[in-house]
């Protein structure tokens, strides 16, 4: 009797899974960029100005007729959706609070401002939904967390 040696040939399934998974794991890795420049887009860029009292967002804020109150509550409501975009439970709900306050900039800033900046927060919503939607699985966390704790 004579041993045969066979070599082993991945088959296309395995290596299709195998390039499948590196390339879920890239979009994990490019979602949670993406994530991290909004987190700090809105605590630095957005909320901070309004939280310190920059002479434009109160300026801004005092055309739209809000004054420092609502520039303060906006700036903190951004600054919490920031913070809440990097934790894992509150990363849908994140996105989707912060779409909801992108399109009151986009009805404001079509009103008061003549669309002026009006396409920032429309381009804005569009990584926010696609956080909200790939993120949808933590809403099930933060439920169970809810309802433990409620």
């Amino acid at each position: 009797m004579s041993s045969q040696t066979t070599a082993h040939v991945p088959s296309v399934t395995t290596a299709a899974s195998t390039g499948s998974t590196r390339g879920r794991r890239a979009a994990r890795v490019a979602l949670r960029v993406v994530q991290v420049l909004l987190a700090l887009f809105y605590a630095l860029a957005s909320a901070l100005p309004k939280l310190i009292a920059h002479p434009s967002a109160a300026e801004s804020f005092d055309k739209i007729g809000w004054g420092s109150a609502g520039m303060y509550a906006i700036g903190a409501l951004e600054l919490a959706g920031a913070v809440a975009l990097l934790v894992p439970a509150l990363q849908s709900v994140a996105a989707i609070a912060l779409s909801a306050l992108m399109a009151g900039a986009f009805v404001v800033q079509l009103t008061v401002f003549d669309g002026q900046n009006a396409a920032t927060p429309l381009i804005l919503i569009v990584p926010l939904a696609l956080i909200a939607w790939a993120r949808r699985d933590h809403n099930a966390d933060l439920l169970r967390l809810v309802r433990r704790h409620g």
